[in-house]
């Protein structure tokens, strides 16, 4: 996944903070807004890895620090629930007009609640998914204790605290929330809607998803993230939420078909590689597909994909059975399927006879072939013999010259 940090402007003329997210070396197929919870800001986590799984399906994402929080321009305590849906219309303003107008509007917590909102507001918006989002807004009263709505009503702001975090507000804040009517706005929203939530999300109950289905009409779906907590903490839970929302997407983007195998630009054989500032995963994008590889954990990766010599053995495997298959159709054997098993390993070169220097380690590959059909013996050892002729066998065999180069 690509990214690019960018700014622009709210109504208010206030710099925001941003970061498009973009699939790997090729265009976009749609562009998506993602609009954080009220404690959290553009680098949330679980949004980096959901935004990662739109991204390997061809969906560029903008996230960006709502006013005053992160590296975004203002005061947070001068902002209130409207001004954080007017954030997100400037955003898909400025997508379009730098872009491309956002088809898609994700939103986590009172992200959520803001998204359905925006979603009347942004002519584009085709889908909207919200995540561990309040049916009502009101709900966030009850972190105003009563010490601190005296301090409201005194001093006209107070600090509340979520999660560990503390907040200024001022009284405009929980004065918007309660003007908001958000039943109505969610049966007024007229695209399709997935929720997800967690039934065991402390922070927001797992009632508040059931109102809001309830109030949505059709196309509408629900996902319930089991054993997940409100920022979706854990890796697996914000992977499996991207996975998730990325498969809802393509049927309502109308990416299905057009989305998984991009024709690559005439002429252009390469295959690209791209790993980001951490880790090892990494995005492949051969011949117009995604594929993303990883280390094992014990090498220290996180295991998210096959590793290098995996996707070689894979090379071989895969080079080997259509070799089988075209030569068994061209002499019209009755050749039903071909199973390649590959397998590497380093030896040392003791072990090998035909070795030069006994010392050193080798690469070892052992390939088992399982041919199934109708084949008599010299039909089946033949079939053996043209295994050594695949390509990528000719070429492992007879070593390459590699040039590597810097781009400027």
């Amino acid at each position: 996944m690509q990214f690019k940090k960018l700014y622009f402007e709210n109504r208010d003329g206030k710099r925001l903070a941003a970061r498009l997210d973009l699939p790997l070396d090729e265009k976009p197929r749609a562009f998506a807004l993602f609009a954080h919870c009220f404690t959290c800001t553009k680098n949330f986590n679980a949004a980096v890895n959901i935004n990662r799984a739109l991204g390997v399906n061809g969906i560029a994402v903008l996230r960006f620090d709502f006013t005053g929080l992160g590296e975004s321009e203002g005061d947070f305590a001068d902002t209130n629930f409207s001004t954080n849906v007017e954030d997100l219309v400037s955003a898909a303003q400025f997508l379009e007009q730098t872009y491309e107008a956002p088809r898609l509007l994700i939103g986590h917590s009172l992200g959520g609640a803001a998204v359905i909102q925006a979603a009347g507001k942004i002519d584009s918006v085709e889908a909207v998914a919200t995540i561990a989002a309040p049916a009502e807004l009101t709900g966030l009263f009850r972190f105003v204790d009563s010490a601190s709505l005296e301090e409201l009503e005194n001093r006209g702001e107070t600090s509340i605290a979520i999660e560990g975090k503390n907040f200024k507000i001022r009284k405009q804040f929980l004065d918007s929330l309660g003007q908001e009517n958000m039943n109505e706005s969610i049966r007024n929203l007229r695209r399709p809607l997935l929720v997800f939530h967690s039934p065991v999300d402390r922070i927001v109950s797992i009632d508040n998803a059931a109102k809001i289905f309830t109030a949505a009409r059709h196309p509408k779906s629900f996902i319930s993230l089991d054993k997940a907590d409100h920022l979706l903490s854990r890796r697996e839970d914000s992977l499996y939420t991207g996975q998730v929302l990325a498969a809802w997407a393509a049927k309502y983007l109308d990416t299905v078909g057009s989305g998984f195998s991009v024709p690559p630009t005439p002429g252009d054989n390469r295959v690209t590689a791209y790993t980001g500032k951490t880790g090892f995963r990494t995005e492949i994008v051969a011949n117009g597909h995604r594929l993303v590889a990883d280390e094992p954990i014990s090498a220290g990766g996180e295991n998210l994909g096959p590793s290098p010599y995996d996707l070689l053995g894979a090379a071989l495997g895969a080079c080997t059975a259509m070799t089988l298959r075209m030569y068994a159709d061209r002499r019209g054997l009755a050749l039903d399927g071909a199973l390649i098993r590959v397998t590497h390993s380093k030896i040392y070169a003791r072990d090998c006879q035909d070795c030069e220097d006994p010392g050193s380690r080798i690469d070892y590959i052992e390939r088992e072939i399982e041919l199934s059909g109708d084949l008599d013996r010299p039909a089946r050892q033949r079939l053996l013999e043209i295994a050594g002729r695949c390509p990528v066998h000719r070429t492992l065999e007879s070593g390459s010259k590699i040039v590597s180069k810097l781009k400027e």
